[in-house]
């Protein structure tokens, strides 16, 4: 196999990009000069090298912890518990919260075999103990695992005395919060309510 295949069959294995992508961003590197291409390698280096976990909250960060989490200017009485730290970017382009975010890394989903001590719910309530915690704002996917997830917290957390709230549906039945506009995102967060 040759060097170019190689890379098209790299390239080919990021979440949508085909082959016939695979194969025109191999031949735009190829047409770059030299430096280029080891720029755009040593930036993959590095991040592998240097990205991480926060430990508070589970976003993806080069520093501990994380800059959300180190911003003296958020408000330390809000959580809004997230899938992934994809979430958490969605919700910064819209702008209008100012709070602190949790990652739970899934959803239950016991086809799946996740269960909910494979989230990091143990993380979530050890912070509520900790920190000046009041509210806890779900904005999980409004899929079934989103939902049942989003359920689960509810009464788990509720039992402890914090304000559960979710994210207004706003959001496509079905949809993650990265194919969500700014718009629809900050609409959903203004119009949380609260888990019963």
């Amino acid at each position: 196999m040759s060097a170019i295949d190689d890379l098209v069959t790299e390239l080919a294995k990021l979440p949508g990009i085909g082959r016939k992508t695979a194969q025109r961003l191999t031949f735009h590197l190829l047409k770059q000069p030299p430096e280029e291409a080891g720029r755009l390698a040593d930036a993959i280096r590095q991040v592998r090298e240097r990205v991480t976990v926060c430990g508070v909250c589970g976003n993806l960060t080069d520093e501990e912890p994380c800059a959300i989490c180190a911003d003296p200017q958020r408000d330390r009485s809000l959580v809004c518990v997230v899938e992934r730290p994809v979430d958490i970017i969605s919700i910064e382009k819209a702008g209008t919260y100012r709070g602190q975010f949790h990652v739970l890394g899934g959803k239950i989903s016991p086809l799946s075999g996740v269960e909910a001590e494979d989230l990091r719910i143990d993380q979530l309530e050890q912070r509520l103990g900790t920190e000046p915690i009041q509210e806890v704002i779900l904005a999980l996917s409004t899929d079934v695992e989103g939902d049942a997830t989003s359920f689960y917290l509810a009464k788990r957390l509720g039992a402890k005395g914090v304000k559960v709230t979710r994210i207004a549906h706003g959001l496509p039945a079905g949809s993650g919060l990265e194919f969500a506009d700014e718009l629809t995102l900050s609409r959903a967060l203004e119009g949380r309510r609260e888990m019963s």
